[in-house]
């Protein structure tokens, strides 16, 4: 489930070209939360049956010359660090450059499968100028076009095959347990909350190998509270990673994100929420899990009577749509309110696999939408007939329509609302999808 696949080259060589066409067939299908801003960097591709997470480091290049050749060195090396697969691309026309040889260096000594892929050959002759790639030392080339999409098919079938098996092996203990990871940019006190939950009594504590090779599933049982701790302690600040942070959170969240079921994502109160924790809580909600917002460092924010509320309000804000979050606010180090997070994190849980019954959403729903229809569109009713949860992983509802077509975004959202009205979603990101009756 868990394999990534880091596309990583110097800049203009077409690698966000290649991640649209890796992920944009699964894109429209990922992302049709309205108002979710498309996190271009990240997406899902899948590829004869296997699905894999692509991560494409063109979309966090640093813009001044002086550090910019550290920059794409030091992305090359979490690449390498946090991925399963590397996909290295250069450019027929150009050649050989400087900076290829210099990644080629650093990626010949990675113990990860590289793909040397090389870009912009679209006609007979420029197969020639892919001859002195092999000079990498990298292994044989697969040659392609991003733009128009030849020799794409070739490449994904070499990828697939040097992906990591899937772990289905061994039967896990703890298959039925809640997988809770704590996530958020670095330094906001993942590892303090960590160290908190899990005490000192280490010896009820059982590390699992999780199922892959960086997210150490931790067995948590105290406090009447139950379940995998997805040990993203391991998203700590390398001293080397100044230029970019942002990339290398981005990097270990993903993986720990999918291997959960609900997100525990901290801010730092002293900074709020700046545009990478939205970058994370988006994977979160692209991913379809359940969260809490953990406010942590709340100890050191200047307050007077309202900070409280006029801070959840300006949180809540910045979140919208999806605004139906637990808020906490703790201070981790003075060990306050973190039975708080543990009480939401369980109250989420039981939200986000509860399966409500067809008889019940009908019951409830329908009069509801018989009193306020879909407006009519061109002349045409819509009428909804009838609802039913679906069995996803995830809280997702189908409703049943003669015109699912003319049922439009702030529909959707009213369908959103009332089922967070009736019956309690709080803290799940929720699907919906109009089908033809």
């Amino acid at each position: 489930m868990g394999a990534l696949v880091a596309i990583v080259g110097r800049p203009n060589v077409g690698k966000s070209t290649l991640f649209n066409r890796m992920v944009g067939m699964r894109q429209a299908i990922v992302d049709d939360i309205s108002g979710v801003t498309r996190d271009r960097h990240y997406g899902r591709c899948e590829w004869c049956g296997r699905e894999f997470s692509v991560v494409d480091t063109g979309g966090y290049t640093t813009n001044s010359d002086d550090v910019f050749e550290s920059a794409i060195r030091e992305q090359v090396r979490i690449a390498i660090a946090e991925a399963d697969v590397i996909l290295f691309m250069v450019e027929a026309s150009t050649g050989v450059t400087d900076y290829d040889s210099e990644i080629a260096d650093v990626l010949r000594r990675a113990e990860k499968p590289v793909i040397l892929c090389v870009n912009k050959v679209d006609s007979g002759e420029k197969m020639y100028d892919t001859y002195q790639f092999y000079s990498l030392g990298l292994g044989e080339t697969y040659n392609i076009s991003a733009a128009n999409g030849s020799g794409t098919g070739d490449l994904l079938d070499r990828i697939v095959e040097v992906l990591p098996a899937d772990e289905a092996g061994a039967p896990d203990p703890y298959a039925g347990l809640p997988r809770i990871a704590i996530v958020g940019k670095p330094n906001v006190g993942k590892s303090s909350l960590t160290n908190a939950l899990l005490g000192e009594e280490r010896n009820i504590v059982t590390p699992v190998a999780g199922t892959t090779r960086d997210s150490i599933e931790t067995y948590y049982n105290k406090f009447g509270h139950e379940f995998m701790l997805v040990d993203t302690a391991g998203i700590r600040r390398k001293a080397k990673v100044h230029e970019d942070l942002e990339f290398y959170s981005v990097m270990r969240s993903i993986r720990a994100i999918e291997h959960s079921d609900i997100c525990i994502m901290m801010i730092d109160a002293t900074t709020g929420m700046e545009a990478q924790d939205m970058n994370v809580f988006n994977l979160i909600l692209k991913n379809r899990k359940g969260c809490v917002l953990v406010v942590n460092k709340w100890d050191l924010f200047i307050k007077d009577n309202n900070t409280l509320r006029e801070y959840e309000a300006s949180l809540r804000s910045r979140l919208a749509p999806f605004t139906d979050v637990p808020i906490i606010f703790t201070s981790v180090v003075k060990m306050q309110r973190i039975q708080d997070v543990l009480n939401a994190v369980s109250t989420v849980y039981e939200n986000y696999t509860r399966r409500i019954s067809t008889a019940k959403l009908n019951d409830t729903l329908l009069p509801i939408l018989e009193e306020t229809p879909p407006p009519a569109w061109k002349g045409k009713y819509v009428k909804i007939k009838y609802v039913t949860q679906l069995p996803t992983r995830f809280p997702a509802f189908a409703f049943f329509c003669n015109l699912p077509q003319y049922i439009k975004d702030p529909y959707r959202r009213f369908l959103e609302n009332q089922l967070r009205e009736n019956f309690d979603l709080t803290g799940c990101p929720v699907q919906i999808y109009c089908r033809q009756k």
